[in-house]
């Protein structure tokens, strides 16, 4: 399966890039394993989203808890919590 990843303020910075094509290894079907395979990956990906730091995400541009069912063509952007004033 096929997903357009989007990361947003603090998380572009530390992982170096705004998006991403991702091709899912078989079995990820949730909002939980594309962050526990992303985690995966160590260092800043850990740190940011294995670790205790918050965020959010949204599938297709809607609010999207764990979960939440992928889909070839999917766009999931990950983004930390934002305050206004």
């Amino acid at each position: 399966m096929q997903v357009t990843l989007l990361y947003f303020a603090r998380l572009r910075e530390r992982f170096g890039m705004a998006e991403e094509q991702l091709s899912l290894p078989e079995g990820i079907q949730t909002v939980a394993g594309l962050i526990a395979h992303l985690a995966a990956r160590g260092d800043a990906w850990a740190e940011e989203l294995a670790g205790e730091r918050v965020y959010r995400v949204a599938l297709d541009q809607e609010m999207a808890d764990f979960s939440a069912q992928l889909h070839h063509g999917a766009e999931v952007a990950v983004f930390p919590p934002v305050t206004g004033g």
